[in-house]
């Protein structure tokens, strides 16, 4: 078999700085889509919610053919919740495109994940992209990229990187701001000159580092990751070992594919240094070695980041229950996570003590939101608890609790405000450093348990301007209790729909979530009370209609907007005696126990309890 001309190479880039759209131009004028098909914007964001959220959640393989060779190209996750994968993405790349905003510059995920392709040795090339923003900055944000290549230790030869400056929308780079803006290949011909080749063994067995999981209708289970030696052939026996070298499964070779453009086609060999797809296998996992059977050792990979955050999803028994979605029992409810943690490597489901409800734990409110968001969609209904930190305990049999590492970039006026919150949730500050342009880069060491529902804070705090990433850090000493939300809720006292002049009425008592029309049921939260406690409330009371008329008695009522929260916003915001009722067309905030009594009862017994524990 004659030796292919490889390049591996992955796309490092912060959310929303252009690296799927830029993928898109890529596609495009190599040739991978005919002249007259149509293709969708962003073709890697295949997902509804990537393409309305513009981030890419999952990691995604394409490839091209260019001047000879075979290009495969990784679209790499840019949000902290799914940085897992995106170490283990590097695994499969032999070098990286550093793509990077012309106007905000490098950010802290792009340090995360620079870092990692830096310490595997890898040159980047960099690339300047929308150099046509009114207030692109590109030699300033050079001068940064060097500064942060600096930072992280690069060596000389890293720091002597090749610079593009781009615009992936337009489809053009150039080697400078003055050179042709024409098209994308001054990019395919650089990764040719400065990418490697991949370092494999073409003579030895058969060895493939599984590195990303996918479930298909049609072809089951799909495993992706490079070949490190050898040749596959479709039929040949191969078996899948675990990091520690246990044997996971045997199995015949029946399905090989290859990717050409965004599509993955079956072929019968595949040699050492392609990426390509296995489908079939039954237990075989990601960051498994899949081989030939002679093999005795695994090949070196990177283990998945445990889950830090765990939320229960049980079935919806509120008043308003089944008149929106059709996926409504516990069976199907518990059908459709255990299919998603097949896949999702990432995320645990676990039964809980009764099991009435499951345990779904994953990396954090994000990661999680995005599934409930997904299942919502697919007609599902459901309730969602608080989400609360996974514990796990020592060797010396003390609690230990996740922690996580902050990096935040904030203008210097607000950077008193984001101190001061985060030492109140725990927070230990490593680093304070200008990070120029008047802005502040902060780093924290802090549980995870004090970061639940703290994004709306911290925006809130920084007039949206603020950028905070996190990063699992490591499981250290349970660090006492940390205060949850501070303001009581408004509770709706019956069930109906709200009418304005109630609302009107009650509007000095809190923000309202709800606006006249909006259906509602007693227990149901309907807003925020401005005081500690909850208050019960009635938004059905409508104006006492009489047949007498008064000057100025039928002025216009006029509401303020109410508050609208997202998923995820809802699931940070809510206490532990509170839930998120999700379905297909509504998100509503309720208590626990709808009943009032009930919640008396229940009151006064999580008080007697915490006082046994004290």
């Amino acid at each position: 078999m004659t030796k292919k001309n490889i390049r591996n190479i992955a796309i490092i880039a912060h959310v929303d700085h252009g690296k799927t759209t830029l993928i898109d131009s890529i596609l495009q004028q190599s040739g991978s889509f005919r002249e007259n098909q149509q293709v969708d914007e962003r073709v890697m964001d295949s997902n509804d919610l990537e393409k309305e959220r513009g981030i890419t959640i999952l990691a995604k393989c394409t490839a091209i053919d260019w001047d000879g060779a075979r290009m495969n190209i990784i679209d790499t996750p840019g949000h902290a919740d799914f940085g897992g994968e995106v170490e283990r993405v590097l695994s499969m790349a032999d070098g990286v495109i550093l793509l990077t905003d012309a106007a905000e510059g490098p950010l802290p995920q792009t340090k995360f994940v620079l870092g990692k392709a830096l310490k595997r040795g890898m040159r980047p090339i960099v690339m300047i992209n929308k150099v046509d923003r009114g207030d692109a900055r590109p030699d300033a944000v050079l001068d940064e990229v060097f500064d942060l290549f600096a930072s992280l230790d690069a060596t000389d030869e890293q720091l002597d990187f090749p610079v593009l400056y781009a615009s992936g929308r337009d489809g053009w780079c150039a080697e400078s701001l003055e050179a042709p803006r024409e098209n994308l290949h001054p990019l395919l011909d650089l990764v040719m000159r400065h990418v490697p080749a991949p370092d494999v063994d073409h003579d030895a067995p058969f060895t493939m580092l599984s590195t990303l999981l996918q479930s298909d209708p049609y072809l089951g289970r799909i495993l992706t990751g490079k070949i490190y030696s050898g040749t596959a052939k479709v039929n040949m026996p191969v078996k899948a070992m675990d990091l520690e070298g246990n044997l996971v499964e045997n199995f015949r070779l029946t399905k090989l594919l290859s990717f050409h453009g965004v599509d993955r086609v079956p072929t019968e060999s595949a040699q050492a240094g392609d990426i390509v797809c296995i489908a079939g296998m039954k237990e075989a996992s990601v960051s498994d070695t899949i081989c030939d059977v002679a093999v005795k050792a695994p090949l070196p990979a990177q283990p998945i980041d445990p889950p830090t955050i765990a939320i229960t999803i049980s079935v919806n028994d509120s008043p308003l229950a089944g008149t929106e979605g059709k996926k409504l029992t516990s069976t199907m409810i518990r059908e459709r996570l255990m299919a998603e943690a097949e896949t999702n490597v990432a995320i645990k489901v676990s039964d809980t003590e009764g099991k009435e409800a499951l345990e779904l734990a994953g990396r954090g409110e994000l990661q999680l939101g995005v599934l409930i968001e997904t299942m919502r969609r697919e007609g599902f209904e459901m309730s969602v608890s608080r989400p609360r930190v996974v514990f796990q305990r020592a060797e010396d049999g003390t609690l230990e609790e996740p922690y996580e590492e902050i990096i935040i970039d904030v203008d210097d006026e607000y950077s008193g405000a984001v101190v001061e919150k985060m030492q109140r949730r725990k927070a230990d500050m490593t680093d304070m450093r200008p990070s120029g342009h008047g802005k502040t880069r902060i780093t924290f060491i802090a549980p995870s348990r004090g970061l639940i529902g703290y994004q709306g804070q911290f925006m809130t705090d920084t007039r949206g301007t603020g950028l905070m990433n996190r990063l699992f850090s490591h499981y250290g000493p349970y660090k006492g209790d940390i205060g949850s939300r501070q303001k009581g809720a408004l509770i709706s006292t019956d069930k109906g729909d709200a009418v304005g002049f109630a609302i009107f009425n009650l509007q000095d008592r809190g923000v309202m979530f709800i606006g006249h029309g909006d259906k509602v049921y007693g227990g149901m939260i309907v807003g925020e009370h401005s005081r500690d406690n909850d208050l019960d409330i009635n938004v059905l009371k409508g104006k006492k209609l009489t047949n007498m008329r008064a000057s100025g008695t039928d002025e216009a009522v006029i509401l303020v907007p109410p508050r609208k929260m997202s998923l995820e916003d809802m699931i940070a915001y809510i206490n532990d005696d509170e839930l998120v009722e999700v379905t297909p067309k509504s998100l509503r905030l309720r208590k626990v126990h709808l009943n009032a009594t009930e919640r008396e009862i229940a009151k006064k017994k999580a008080k007697k309890a915490s006082n046994e524990a004290a």
